[in-house]
């Protein structure tokens, strides 16, 4: 979907988002309370320029708009691989996008992220993933890493991978897997602007991602081996 129909549909209230180098920003209401909207378009992959404009527009809304929700709009090939992004020290800038969004959570800003197209390894991993709830659109395609590239790296057959990506999410892209996993909340259909509203009311600054992937059956063994780790160092869980 193209971004210009996705903000007319999630904001009928209105919005001011521009576009500019496939960096999304800009200002937009929800149910009577404005939001920052923060994103990327045109699968462009998240180079040192896009994570600091992004980390930016979280640190200037926290300090100017104390509370105010974030929404992030992702659509994204995954970080930008170029000598000149690895040699500027591309991994810290993510890191630093993660944790600006981290710190938005904390402060009191519900933080939604959306993958309204694409969104691959890193760039999705320090962006929609690091929201109080990512949601996805039906047509969205979401993966770490193909199947090729995953055989390659793990020395495991593509037709093993597979075959095994049939019954096991872990393997398998496409939003309907991660959220059986538990990474994607809910995939959202018909009424945007109401789902969107409705998960704004039900934002939650706790991690339920493991407990969400073991109650779908996706992910089987996070949620008892983070019980296990946090019971063995007398840690209540979440």
């Amino acid at each position: 979907m193209e971004w210009q129909k996705l903000a007319a549909e999630l904001f009928p209230e209105g919005h001011d988002i521009v576009e500019r180098d496939f960096f999304l920003r800009g200002n937009a209401t929800i149910s009577g309370r404005v939001a920052t909207v923060i994103g990327t378009t045109g699968h462009t992959p998240i180079g040192v320029e896009i994570a600091l404009a992004q980390a930016h527009a979280i640190l200037e809304t926290m300090r100017e708009f104390p509370g105010r929700p974030l929404i992030i709009l992702v659509d994204t090939q995954g970080q930008r691989l170029r000598h000149r992004d690895e040699m500027l020290g591309i991994n810290r800038y993510m890191a630093h996008l993660g944790k600006c969004i981290d710190r938005a959570r904390r402060n009191g800003h519900p933080v939604i992220g959306l993958v309204y197209d694409q969104a691959l390894s890193g760039g999705f991993i320090t962006s929609g993933l690091m929201a109080d709830a990512c949601y996805a659109l039906p047509e969205a395609e979401i993966r770490v890493m193909g199947l090729p590239a995953m055989a390659r790296i793990t020395k495991v057959p593509e037709e093993k991978l597979r075959e095994l990506a049939k019954s096991n999410p872990v393997f398998a892209p496409g939003a309907e897997n991660y959220l059986n996993m538990g990474g994607v909340e809910a995939i959202w259909h018909d009424d945007l602007a109401a789902c969107l509203s409705r998960a704004l009311q039900q934002t939650d600054a706790s991690d339920r991602r493991s407990e969400r992937g073991l109650e779908r059956g996706g992910r089987k063994m996070a949620r008892p081996v983070i019980q296990g780790v946090l019971a063995s160092h007398n840690v209540l869980p979440s």
